[in-house]
């Protein structure tokens, strides 16, 4: 059975909407979630916001799955006592598939997840030749392969999934951009051609750290198609959940808390590339990675 991951919680979107100055909290294990922040932020620019990164078990797909699991729930346990968020968005496509249903049943808090935007897709392609570019977990993932099968049943989905690219948009970030020969490769297996004449006209970014390189993807693309990000359908399910943003609450935008758990990566150039992104303060909650 597939789980609905952007459903929220059981909680009412009635009683979410008591909350007239929300604290949203936007985790990932990396920087990948701040493309989701960021959508978020213009639907609810009244809210109080902190974006988590679980940077010291970066990059997730590394882990095994009740590795996974164990960490994010205990970090998560932090997280909500800490912060005491109204809503969270867990803003990372492989903590979503595998963690969020073990969440919702522990925390009363609602939680949001990231989906796969597959059903888009195949709502927007007319050569029916759409790419999933990925992680390699979530490209092997049930899940995704489920919502193949119920949405784009009628479509040729070819499943790309790159090693490298969370790390090469985390690089980005910090001022380290890698070449585009590098990048180019990573993005070439998801352009292919029909022998009749179609081309991939569509490719889903199935991770949300891949918005941060999309400018660069447009370039270095060898024929147009249309990319889709499914930060801004996250966005809009927050608002579904929480309401409309009040705009007379606040005159401007609040700056965004930034709790990190490792933090050795925080180097001058990214701390400036997260002030930019509205990172006003940046702080380490410790909580090294246990392996067992």
């Amino acid at each position: 059975m597939r789980i609905d991951l952007m459903a929220g919680a059981s909680l009412s979107a009635v009683a979410l909407r008591a909350a007239p100055e929300p604290t949203i909290l936007v985790f990932d294990s990396g920087l990948g979630g701040l493309t989701v922040l960021e959508q978020v932020r213009r639907a609810r620019p009244d809210a109080r916001y902190v974006y988590a990164a679980d940077d010291a078990a970066f990059p997730y797909g590394r882990l095994s799955e009740a590795t996974l699991v164990t960490r994010v729930l205990a970090v998560m346990e932090r997280l909500l006592a800490r912060h005491r968020p109204d809503l969270v968005v867990i803003a990372c496509n492989t903590a979503s598939t595998l963690v969020l249903p073990v969440l919702r049943q522990t925390f009363p808090t609602p939680f949001v997840g990231v989906v796969p935007p597959i059903k888009p897709a195949a709502e927007t392609t007319r050569s029916r030749l759409v790419s999933l570019l990925a992680t390699p977990g979530t490209v092997a993932r049930a899940y995704t392969h489920d919502l193949i099968r119920t949405y784009a049943n009628a479509c040729r989905v070819l499943l790309v999934g790159s090693p490298n690219l969370a790390n090469y948009a985390e690089a980005e970030l910090a001022g380290t951009p890698v070449s585009d020969t590098a990048l180019a490769a990573e993005i070439a297996p998801c352009f292919v051609s029909a022998e009749d004449g179609r081309r991939t006209d569509v490719v889903c970014l199935a991770c949300t750290h891949y918005p941060l390189l999309l400018g660069r993807f447009e370039r270095l693309a060898p024929w147009p198609v249309t990319w889709i990000d499914p930060a801004p359908a996250i966005a809009r399910r927050v608002v579904q959940l929480l309401g409309p943003a009040d705009r007379a609450s606040r005159a401007a935008e609040p700056s965004v808390l930034g709790a990190f758990t490792g933090g050795e990566g925080l180097s001058a150039p990214l701390r400036a590339s997260l002030a930019g992104r509205g990172l006003g303060e940046v702080g380490i909650e410790a909580m090294p990675l246990a392996m067992q």
